[in-house]
């Protein structure tokens, strides 16, 4: 029998070092035009350990988009295919295009104690909550949704139906927003990014999380060593 005082996440690989545990998820969703993508790009370049999980998706790349990078870009049939094996842990359709996630990569990873972002809609985050209950959830908001509709304007890329439905749209994934465990209002983008920095940093500090990663100086402290 285990001794009680043993930390309970001091997991050891079969050789007897210590495990990586598991890692972060952090599940990241906002309305279109709420600048996700653009705190997301500027949260991994100043937290270089946190890593992009990467989608399926049927859409086109866009300008400045790598396959393998920012999504794999496939083939509708292909997707069906894979959807239909149950290989995602979550997938959806939005504004025509079909985005999914692979289970098996993504557990093996964060196994390996890799910590992941996952930028996905409300209805993407939620089945993967189902699946990873572990996930962390960070809605991003608009401060109005005058300023949300001035941002999608300012893209120049919209015709007016379109920035129609993305409102209508943009409206329902608000009310989501108390689905998630975080929520960082994007009024001004140097605060919500520290924000988003403060929510990696308390979730990594977490007691589950740190005793894992301390095991051994843990157990030899409570040894008396």
């Amino acid at each position: 029998m285990a001794d009680s005082q043993t930390p309970p996440f001091a997991a050891v690989t079969a050789d007897g070092a210590q495990a990586a545990g598991p890692g972060l998820l952090l599940v990241v969703s906002a309305p279109s035009g709420a600048g996700k993508t653009s705190l997301v790009r500027a949260l991994l370049d100043v937290e270089p350990s946190l890593q992009l999980s990467v989608s399926y998706t049927t859409r086109p790349p866009r300008e400045g988009e790598a396959d393998g990078i920012h999504y794999h870009f496939i083939d509708a049939a292909t997707f069906e295919h894979m959807a239909e094996a149950g290989e995602f842990v979550e997938y959806a359709r939005v504004f025509g295009n079909a985005y999914g996630t692979a289970a098996a990569t993504l557990r093996e990873r964060l196994d390996a104690g890799a910590d992941l972002l996952l930028e996905i809609d409300w209805q993407g985050a939620r089945q993967v909550r189902a699946r990873f209950p572990e996930a962390v959830g960070v809605f991003i908001a608009p401060p109005s949704l005058a300023a949300l509709e001035t941002r999608l304007r300012g893209r120049g890329k919209d015709a007016d139906d379109v920035i129609a439905a993305r409102m209508a749209q943009a409206r329902d994934e608000l009310s989501h927003y108390d689905e998630y465990d975080y929520l960082v209002v994007n009024d001004d983008f140097t605060a919500a990014l520290d924000e988003l920095r403060a929510i990696v940093t308390a979730e990594r500090l977490r007691e589950r999380r740190q005793a894992r990663r301390h095991a051994a100086a843990l157990a030899a402290m409570l040894a008396g060593d």
